[in-house]
């Protein structure tokens, strides 16, 4: 008999099969959880709305949304105050290593616990994404950056993986450190929303993208070390991870030093 190889599209028919059948059974019946296309599809609509938003916008006034932006913002620091909480508590209730801690898959309490701070965390990244919407209506273009899109479109789906597949583990460290510092990142651009008058106490912006430097150092710390480590946590995580936190490095240490560093020396 002759053997016919698989059509292309039968071989990533093949892998999104295996994509769907080969995820955490306790969490594919989640909100966005169970396939890539649903997520995928809100990332389309994102970029969209990046390019024909600010082309809709631009013989526009910019739309005065400060309750909204106070609102927003302060939910969010509640919502990543909560998330900080539940990792804290779950990894210290369960007895998590910092060092090597595998995914618990059962159904245990505490296992459960840790998997729902891990979709509310992936659920906030989506909900994040409305960052992007204020800018464009309030015609701030210039926040736009390749940073601003690609770190927030990216971590829908970093996080619609670990939800699927690894919600919990060695993962819980990064929703627990970045939690924290959107409580501290989101109360700033609550103040900020306010108005004015709060400007003077918002001097801290420069340590705000310091701490948020320092979180990427760690990360990529704690990932390099369970990389190399004789640990049951897949190697293919750790190896998304640690490229993706090293890409935010990179990143985030040229913002640091185009609006702190470069421009104290053209003053000087």
């Amino acid at each position: 008999m002759v053997s016919v190889s698989p059509s292309t599209w039968q071989r990533l028919r093949i892998l999104y099969q295996w994509v769907l059948e080969n995820g955490d059974k306790r969490t594919d019946g989640w909100l966005l959880v169970y396939s890539p296309l649903p997520v995928g599809g809100i990332f389309v609509c994102y970029l969209v709305i990046i390019w024909l938003g600010p082309k809709l916008m631009a013989c526009r006034e910019p739309v005065n949304i400060k309750t909204l932006l106070v609102i927003y913002n302060f939910s969010m620091v509640c919502l990543s105050a909560y998330m900080f909480y539940e990792f804290t508590a779950s990894s210290w209730l369960a007895n998590y290593s910092l060092l090597c801690q595998p995914v618990d898959y059962s159904e245990n309490p505490l296992a459960m616990r840790m998997a729902r701070v891990c979709w509310w965390f992936y659920f906030s990244k989506v909900i994040e994404l409305t960052d992007t919407m204020f800018f464009i209506l309030r015609k701030k273009n210039n926040q736009l950056t390749f940073l601003h899109v690609y770190h927030h479109g990216t971590m829908i789906f970093n996080w619609w993986a670990g939800v699927k597949y690894v919600a919990g583990g060695q993962s819980f460290l990064i929703g627990l450190i970045n939690s924290f510092v959107h409580v501290v990142m989101y109360m700033y651009y609550g103040l900020a929303a306010l108005g004015p008058q709060i400007q003077k106490y918002l001097w801290w912006k420069r340590y705000l993208t310091s701490l948020q430097l320092l979180q990427f150092f760690i990360v990529t710390i704690h990932t390099a070390f369970n990389l190399y480590a004789d640990c049951d946590f897949p190697d293919s995580m750790n190896m998304v991870v640690l490229g993706y936190s090293l890409s935010l490095i990179a990143l985030f240490s040229n913002f640091y030093y185009q609006s702190y560093l470069s421009k104290k020396t053209k003053m000087t």
